[in-house]
């Protein structure tokens, strides 16, 4: 065969195989969210939730292309179809109509975190509870912590006792300077952001678990089909089946990590 043949056929291979990369490129929303996203000193994402997409999606012969966004935004993105991926959500009916949803990736309940100050005026048996009092409830913009709250946060009495924010980290700062009682965050990331910004004994988790519902990938209705969920379900059960999920997670999460849990061995009761 002729150099110049032998060479056109080289790159034409070339040019097909980053053709199929580049099609099994999804974009994956991340934000700074410990243990789960994590920029290293390289400002390359890592975590709990990041590696596992890594790996999940090596597997289906794709690769995740991480992009930077806050919460709301990245559910308007998803639903219009410019994010494919969403990892850390929530199952809602108004989700499921821009939505597909994998199988559950981690356990770990979101819970009220109150300020030290608060923990002593107020006690709750349930989130419904605060509609009644004179609670200030930090919560950030179109996240939502379980099914009461998607029904309760539609309540006047509730809603009016609510101050959105857009921020987590500076929510916290929020509630050690006494403009908010309190704010729901998952148990684990909570812990670890109050140690890292120096407020653990400010802030305190309160005895209400607002919600043990696990949380899933949501997947873009406009941008991918359900195949890719089934085979992203697939590679999910494998990975955890052979162990790589414990070995993935252990390295961030601050437990002993069981692959039956998807999180820590025993809840700290995260």
């Amino acid at each position: 065969m002729p150099q110049s043949r032998t060479l056109l056929l080289y790159l034409l291979l070339l040019a097909s195989a980053v053709e199929v990369s580049q099609a099994c490129e999804k974009t994956v929303r991340w934000a700074n969210d410990p243990p789960y996203d994590i920029p290293d000193a390289t400002q390359q994402v890592r975590g709990a939730t990041s590696d596992l997409m890594r790996e999940v999606l090596g597997r289906m012969g794709c690769k995740p292309r991480f992009v930077e966004l806050p919460w709301a935004r990245g559910l308007h993105n998803l639903k219009k179809g410019s994010l494919d991926i969403l990892p850390g959500a929530l199952i809602t009916p108004e989700r499921e109509t821009f939505a597909y949803f994998s199988q559950p990736i981690h356990r770990s309940p979101n819970v009220l975190f109150m300020s030290r100050d608060a923990a002593r005026r107020f006690a709750f048996n349930s989130l419904g509870q605060i509609s009644h009092s004179n609670f200030r409830l930090g919560i950030q913009i179109d996240v939502t912590y379980s099914r009461e709250y998607a029904e309760l946060i539609k309540q006047a009495d509730f809603k009016a006792r609510t101050l959105p924010v857009s921020d987590r980290k500076g929510a916290w700062q929020m509630l050690s300077a006494g403009r908010l009682d309190g704010l729901i965050a998952d148990e684990v990331t909570g812990l670890m952001e109050l140690q890292q910004l120096g407020l653990n004994q400010r802030i305190v988790r309160s005895p209400l678990v607002v919600s043990e519902e696990p949380a899933v990938v949501a997947f873009s209705r406009k941008s991918l089909q359900p195949e890719f969920v089934e085979q992203f379900n697939a590679a999910l059960a494998a990975v955890v089946a052979d162990g790589s999920y414990a070995r993935i997670t252990q390295r961030y999460l601050p437990c002993t990590v069981a692959a039956v849990n998807l999180g820590c061995r025993v809840a700290s009761s995260e």
